[in-house]
């Protein structure tokens, strides 16, 4: 008698989620409909940062030239039917119309239709653009990594910052993920971000543009806003935040899209640990030092210290009483 009374129960629960999920249309994705498959994402990551640093992150039986060949292989594989299954959630973005809250991954995607051989002939002209790219984003994170192990006095070798440094790993994917985003492939990006973000504790949108020999030292609650520029040769400590003053909004009532939001920084500029620094018509001069824990709003001309107030330190006996 338990038994039934348990599973009416069970039957009402579940009518009551399912009465949800149509009620609810933006959170579901029509049955048919493409999304990017995150298991796909983590292993597009995996040849990332064999392509970026070969050797340091799988064996190469076959040597360096053919382990380069066999990951563009797979990386082609692996990525163009992401950025098409991104395509597809981009032009099919109104669930209100979408009859299920079924959908399947990329990789297990139904026959395609002449239109989406199309798109798919574009998602391969993408992933091709970004083949062609990774000689030039091999450079920039080679020269990250010499950054790191020369603004560090830790790092014992460059091996030790490529295999061991967060801020390294998180510009591995961050220098792909901006090519692919310059290049117009929704979606994809942004998932690839939030993965080394979920790593790495670094928050790096990949619209921002960051130039050769960014180091980003230990890392954790790094934020660099979508329109960020940031110039050759900085350093980025810990809690920095490169963001955006209050948002505006447009006559909807929604945050106001495309336009600059995030501050410009020139090459050699250092931010220490926890300082804040917001707005789209801030920019920071070339040489500039920001001290920890500031919180600017307003531009600052080349070779120039900002530093808040100091603060008042007292010492006690520990005997004393406070």
């Amino acid at each position: 008698m338990n038994q039934a009374n348990d599973s009416t129960e069970m039957g009402k629960f579940i009518a009551s989620i399912q009465a949800s999920v149509e009620s609810l249309p933006a959170s579901r994705r029509a049955r048919g409909s493409l999304v990017p498959d995150s298991a796909a994402l983590e292993l597009a990551i995996k040849l990332f940062r064999s392509l970026a640093f070969p050797g340091f992150f799988a064996a190469q039986p076959n040597g360096a030239s053919a382990t380069v060949e066999h990951n563009v292989e797979q990386l082609v594989r692996c990525l163009v039917p992401q950025v098409l299954a991104a395509m597809h959630v981009a032009e099919s973005s109104t669930p209100e119309n979408a009859p299920s809250n079924q959908g399947v991954t990329a990789r297990n995607a139904p026959t395609m239709s002449h239109n989406e051989k199309a798109a798919a002939t574009q998602a391969a002209h993408v992933v091709a653009k970004l083949v062609s790219a990774i000689p030039a984003i091999r450079a920039l994170l080679a020269a990250d990594a010499a950054a790191a192990f020369d603004g560090d006095p830790a790092a014992q070798s460059v091996d030790e910052v490529i295999l061991c440094y967060p801020g390294v790993q998180a510009l591995i994917v961050h220098r792909f993920a901006h090519e692919l985003h310059d290049f117009g492939a929704p979606l994809v990006p942004r998932m690839l971000a939030e993965i080394a973000h979920r790593r790495t504790g670094i928050d790096i949108h990949p619209g921002a543009t960051i130039g050769a020999g960014l180091f980003i030292d230990h890392g954790t609650g790094v934020v660099i806003g979508q329109t960020t520029v940031i110039g050759k040769r900085c350093k980025i400590y810990q809690g920095v935040t490169l963001g955006a003053k209050s948002i505006e909004q447009d006559e909807s009532g929604r945050a106001r899209k495309n336009y600059k939001r995030h501050p410009t920084l020139h090459d050699h500029v250092t931010v220490y640990a926890g300082a804040t620094i917001l707005g789209g018509d801030t920019v920071i001069g070339a040489g500039c030092v920001i001290a920890g824990g500031v919180f600017l709003t307003e531009s600052v001309p080349a070779e120039h210290m900002v530093h808040g107030p100091r603060a008042e330190i007292t010492l006690r006996s520990k005997g004393d009483s406070l």
